[in-house]
């Protein structure tokens, strides 16, 4: 046999190979690490879903906290992780009324007040997305970060920031609670 034939038929053996896949989840295709490494944080996953919107699959996501954290806590000062991939296309300006919406429902008039001016910032950075495309919505403990496919859009904030924009998807009036609680391992 060939070398060349030797490697086709290695790499097909190692593609099957379930090592490979337990060191990832699968949700309607898109793949998600179980442990990965972003900015000198080491991260696990707590859990993935399917968010699905009226007949639509909107996105698949996982959430992840840092590595020994397996009790979920996704509106804690812990380092934490949110990664969405998305099968259809959205505009910015709808990310941004979503967001504006869903935070003016979960918060109080009060706690919205004080965090206002840094939700508007962090809602101009959104951008418009197509399929395929994957946000990373991030917290290292000091620095919230939107990433769309790998680009750091946003950084800044605070920790209230931080579970204001987590509890969108995983506070107690999530925009979805079957994904909040498939997100959250449940």
């Amino acid at each position: 046999m060939s070398r060349i034939a030797v490697w086709i038929v290695g790499g097909l053996l190692l593609a099957g190979s379930p090592t490979l896949w337990a060191q990832t989840v699968s949700e309607e295709g898109e793949r998600f690490e179980r442990t990965l490494e972003e900015n000198g944080q080491r991260y696990a996953l707590i859990g993935s879903g399917i968010f699905t919107y009226m007949i639509w699959t909107a996105y698949a996501g996982a959430y992840y906290q840092a590595e020994g954290e397996t009790d979920p806590q996704p509106l804690s000062d812990i380092p934490r992780r949110l990664e969405l991939a998305y099968f259809h296309g959205i505009e910015a300006e709808e990310f941004a009324d979503a967001t504006t919406e869903t935070l003016q429902k979960n918060l109080t008039a009060y706690e919205y007040s004080q965090l206002e001016a840094d939700i508007n910032a962090f809602n101009q950075r959104y951008q418009d997305v197509e399929p395929q495309d994957r946000y990373v919505l991030s917290w290292d403990g000091d620095t919230l970060r939107l990433a769309l496919n790998g680009e750091v859009l946003f950084e800044g904030g605070n920790a209230e920031l931080a579970s204001a924009m987590f509890g969108i998807w995983l506070g107690e009036q999530p925009l979805g609670d079957d994904f909040r609680d498939a997100l959250l391992g449940r």
